[in-house]
């Protein structure tokens, strides 16, 4: 190649890179937002209460860089040893996140409320894996079967 022939090549690349930045400097924001009900398999607890699905509402930006921003509200649909009504809440605060190929991850600390009349606790650590058709959550060392959405939807962005 000679290097009157490079010239052309090289002016046409330099003319895209200016022209063509990568879509975070356009604010195209990334991460997960979703709002809706799934179903767990059966025979799913958590700290000794059966769980049948969830609710949830979950907003979060991840910009790309382990950093994540938004919340996640959960209501943990379950049944107690007794065999009542037991609802387990879970209010919690992304603060890290993962991008992956139609899925984002992302986690931080929640607030999870048993729902047996016992105090809140505070400080749990949750991870939530989300694509469009359901979630995986897990909170501190107990790691939830997929949950299949059921109702509403999830937008991975």
């Amino acid at each position: 190649m000679k290097r009157y022939d490079a010239i052309p090549i090289i002016m046409t690349v330099l003319t895209l890179a200016i022209f063509l930045p990568p879509a975070s400097l356009f604010g195209q924001a990334t991460g997960v937002a979703g709002a809706g009900a799934g179903t767990f398999p059966a025979n799913t607890a958590l700290s000794g209460v059966s769980l049948s699905g969830l609710k949830f509402g979950m907003g979060v930006l991840i910009p790309g860089d382990t950093t994540a921003d938004g919340q996640l509200q959960a209501t943990l649909l379950g049944t107690s040893v007794l065999g009542q009504p037991q609802n387990i809440e879970v209010g919690g605060d992304a603060t890290s996140g993962i991008l992956g190929t139609g899925s984002r991850t992302f986690s931080g600390t929640a607030t999870v409320d048993m729902g047996d009349g016992t105090p809140p606790l505070l400080n749990v650590p949750f991870t939530v894996a989300a694509t469009a058709t359901g979630l995986v959550l897990t909170l501190g060392a107990t790691t939830l079967p997929a949950a299949g959405l059921t109702a509403g939807s999830i937008t991975i962005k």
